[in-house]
């Protein structure tokens, strides 16, 4: 049954363009792979869907914390898009799909609360407390690799470790990473800050264009929702005429000329075309000034940092005195889902990032509350 199930796999894998991953190719950490008939791309995008991290992308800010409205974008809806995004141009391309929606449902798992912002928070407590900057792209292979310990393939893990950066992308083409070894020397890279490199496969890069493509128009279509910028507000022009004035036209036109300038066949590299660049550049620039960084938004940052810094000394605070029944025990290294392994090697200080990290935008208010807040007193008097 197990060879049948194989040679069915590599008769489909043929068919895929000479630049796309195949499952013969997929290399695991420790290599244990039961025998099941999915490919192991697909086992992977599996093993991500039931890790608790992935569960917790429900109540993950992407763009507008503290703004109640249930129509916005939220982390579980942005990498739907992104898979959905990421699918279809891999198919037109003939890439491998299982791999694009593994990498796709599990790149955002290291993002944390209130979005970019507390990613700048966290950061800058990880610095003050000797465990260097904290990056999104790189707590999210930490999650996947070592805290519940998914044995993900290199391919994956590689393609989540280097799905941001894409802003400054007008072409990209695969870099070899043959090995774990290679590997963690590129996470280690980017963990010291230094810009992602190019992903090992075409799938990776594809991944990291659809990200943009599915926030860029989106953004603005959740600002209108919030009403953040008004209905009437019309996007630059030039992005207006080169890309469309709806999130549903700029996806259109950011995936054909994707698909027009992109190579799988003889080079192998995903590509825009110079007019969508520019196009792109004035539009993010209008994103920028009018949503990331509108007033209306980054009002109560100072609020959120001190949340941050409240949050992280009381971890260290709970595990210093072996409180075991605050929140850091009972809902992360007591949860039984936590790998062993990674628990007896994280420092307090890396402990306390990585419980505020995976936390969701609503327990994390929880959690402050109970630190400022007097805990009422339950008798008879």
């Amino acid at each position: 049954m197990e060879s049948a199930i194989r040679m069915q796999t590599e008769r489909r894998e043929s068919l895929l363009s000479p630049f796309a991953a195949r499952s013969s190719g997929a290399i695991r950490r420790f290599g244990r792979k039961p025998e099941d008939i999915r490919t192991p791309y697909s086992r992977d995008a599996d093993r991500i869907i039931h890790t608790r991290a992935y569960t917790r992308y429900i109540d993950k800010t992407q763009v507008f914390y503290l703004v109640e409205n249930d129509h916005i974008t939220h982390r579980v809806i942005h990498v739907q898009l992104v898979s959905k995004i990421a699918r279809t141009i891999g198919r037109c391309l003939r890439l491998n799909e299982d791999l694009i929606e593994a990498i796709a449902v599990g790149h955002d798992i290291g993002h944390i609360p209130y979005g970019h912002f507390g990613e700048t928070c966290l950061s800058e407590l990880c610095e003050k407390n000797g465990i260097g900057k904290f990056f999104h792209n790189v707590q999210s292979v930490r999650f996947l690799d070592r805290i519940e310990d998914c044995d993900l393939t290199v391919q994956v893990l590689d393609g989540v470790l280097c799905h941001n950066g894409e802003a400054d992308d007008v072409r990209i083409a695969p870099e070899r990473c043959e090995s774990f070894e290679a590997f963690d020397q590129k996470v280690e890279g980017n963990a010291g800050g230094k810009r992602s490199r190019s992903p090992m496969t075409l799938e990776g890069c594809v991944v990291k264009f659809a990200d943009t493509i599915a926030y860029i128009g989106r953004d603005i279509q959740d600002a209108r929702e919030v009403g953040l910028i008004n209905e009437d507000m019309p996007i630059p022009d030039i992005c207006g005429e080169v890309l469309g004035q709806n999130n549903g036209q700029i996806i259109n036109t950011l995936i054909y000329d994707l698909l027009e300038n992109s190579d799988a066949e003889e080079t192998g590299f995903i590509s825009y075309s110079q007019d969508v660049e520019k196009a792109l550049i004035n539009l993010r620039a209008f994103s920028r000034t009018n949503i990331y960084d509108n007033p209306a938004l980054i009002t109560e940052r100072e609020k959120i940092r001190q949340m941050f810094a409240t949050l992280f000394f009381a971890g260290l605070r709970d595990l210093e005195q072996d409180n075991r029944r605050a929140s850091i025990f009972t809902d992360f290294i007591d949860s039984g889902y936590v790998s062993k392994t990674y628990l007896g090697s994280a420092t307090p200080a890396e402990l306390v990032r990585d419980f505020i990290a995976g936390m969701t935008d609503r327990y994390f208010a929880r959690r402050y509350e109970e630190c400022v807040l007097p805990r009422k007193v339950v008798g008879k008097f």
